[in-house]
C-alpha cells in the first residue's frame, strides 16, 4: 500500500511498517485544514498538476489562417476584369486575390470561395476568332470534359476538384493545393530529386494503368496525321516515315492507354501529399508510353531518370517498346518545330542541339526495332 499524501515523510524502501500505537501516539486536538479556494475540488493525495488552471480556462478563438494579399495592380487589367466577370457569373462568393498566370492563351486567378482556395482558369480574350482560337477552345472543351469526367470516375492520382465549370464562357474553377511545381521550365536545367522523379513517374505509371470507361475520353492524337506532316515539312525523311508506319502496323490491335497528355514537369505539382497533376486539356486515349516520351524528352539532363523511363516503357514488352518509340520521335519532332526557330539564344541553340541529338538517338531505335519485327 502506497503511503498517504499527507504523512509527513515517506518510509524507506524495505523497513517494516508498524501500525500506530497509544503509546505512539496520543490523541489530542486535530489541526485545521488549510483552507481551499471556493470552486475547485481536488482529489485527496494528488497535488494539482502546474499549469492547471490554464487547463480549466475556456480557450481564445483561435485566428484565421493567414491569406494572400490581394494585388490590384495586376486584377485591374482590363483581361483580368473581363475574366472575372466570368468567374463571378458561375461563382459570385468568388474573392480574387492574385494573378497566377495572364498570356496569350490562358489567365489563372487565386481566390477564396468562403474559407476555399480556389484557382480560376480562363481562356484569355482574342481579338479576332481564327484558327488558333478555335484550337483554344476545343482544347478547354475538353478539359472540362475531362474535369467533369473524374467526378463520376475518380482517377488513381493526385488532381484538383471540380469546383464550377461554364463551358460556353470557357471557365473552369479548381480547388488549389499547395505545392510547387516539379519545374519551372519546360526544359528545366535542374532536373527533379531521385525521390521526386520517382514519385512522378509513380503517379503516372497509375494512371496510365487505369481502365475507366472508353467512351469517356477521346482520341487526341492521330499518328498517320503526324507523321504525315512531319514528313511534308521535311523533319522526317522517307525512311523515317516509312519506319514509323511500319511499327504503327504492327500496333494496329494494341489496346489504347490513357494519358495525360501533357506530362511536363510544369504541369506536376509536388504536394505534401505526393504530386498532383494539373492542365488535363490533352488527356485521352494514346498508344502505351506517351507521358513516358513526353517526360524522356524533357529530361536531358537526367540519365538516371532516362533510363528509369526507358525500363518502364519496356515492361510490356516489344509491342510496349515500339509504341513508346513512336511516341518519342513525334514528341521530338513536336519540341524541334517549338524551338529549332530563327533568333534562339545561346541556351536555346544548346537545348535544340541536344534534342537532334535525341531525334537521332530515337530513329537509330525505331530502325533496329523495324529490324527485329
Amino acid at each position: 500500500m502506497y503511503p498517504s499524501a499527507t504523512s509527513p515523510t515517506a518510509p524507506r524502501t524495505g523497513a517494516a511498517q508498524r501500525p500506530p500505537t497509544a503509546a505512539i501516539r496520543r490523541p489530542g486536538p486535530k489541526p485545521p485544514l488549510p483552507a481551499r479556494p471556493a470552486g475547485r475540488v481536488e482529489a485527496p493525495g494528488f497535488a494539482p498538476r502546474a499549469g492547471a488552471d490554464r487547463l480549466l480556462r475556456p480557450r481564445a478563438p483561435q485566428p484565421a489562417p493567414a491569406v494572400e494579399r490581394a494585388d490590384p495592380a495586376a486584377l485591374a487589367a482590363p483581361a483580368v476584369r473581363a475574366a472575372l466577370a466570368h468567374i463571378t457569373r458561375i461563382c459570385p462568393a468568388f474573392s480574387p486575390r492574385q494573378v497566377l498566370r495572364e498570356d496569350s492563351r490562358h489567365i489563372l486567378v487565386t481566390g477564396l470561395i468562403g474559407r476555399t482556395a480556389v484557382v480560376a482558369k480562363c481562356l484569355a480574350p482574342q481579338p479576332a476568332q481564327s484558327e488558333r482560337r478555335a484550337v483554344l477552345v476545343e482544347r478547354f472543351h475538353r478539359e472540362v470534359a475531362v474535369y467533369r469526367a473524374f467526378v463520376r470516375h475518380r482517377p488513381p492520382v493526385r488532381m484538383p476538384r471540380l469546383v464550377a465549370a461554364d463551358h460556353d464562357r470557357c471557365v473552369l474553377v479548381m480547388e488549389r493545393i499547395p505545392g510547387r511545381p516539379a519545374a519551372l521550365e519546360r526544359h528545366p536545367a535542374n532536373a527533379p530529386t531521385p525521390g521526386e522523379v520517382r514519385a512522378v513517374l509513380g503517379s503516372i505509371r497509375a494512371l496510365n494503368l487505369w481502365r475507366p470507361p472508353t467512351d469517356v475520353f477521346q482520341q487526341p492524337l492521330d499518328y498517320q496525321l503526324e507523321i504525315s506532316r512531319f514528313h511534308s515539312i521535311g523533319q522526317l525523311t522517307d525512311r523515317d516515315a516509312g519506319d514509323l508506319r511500319q511499327l504503327l502496323y504492327g500496333l494496329a490491335h494494341t489496346a489504347p492507354q490513357l494519358c495525360h497528355g501533357d506530362a511536363l514537369l510544369s504541369n506536376i505539382l509536388l504536394a505534401p501529399s505526393g504530386p498532383v497533376l494539373v492542365d488535363w486539356e490533352q488527356a485521352g486515349w494514346y498508344l502505351p508510353g506517351y507521358d513516358l516520351a513526353v517526360l524522356w524528352s524533357v529530361l536531358s539532363g537526367d540519365t538516371a531518370a532516362r533510363r528509369q523511363i526507358s525500363q518502364l516503357a519496356q515492361v510490356g514488352g516489344t509491342l510496349a517498346r515500339d509504341a513508346f518509340l513512336v511516341n518519342l520521335v513525334l514528341v521530338l519532332m513536336r519540341e524541334l518545330r517549338l524551338y529549332d526557330v530563327p533568333g534562339a539564344g545561346e541556351e536555346q541553340r544548346i537545348m535544340i542541339r541536344r534534342l537532334y541529338d535525341d531525334a537521332a538517338l530515337a530513329r537509330r531505335a525505331v530502325r533496329a526495332a523495324v529490324g527485329t519485327r
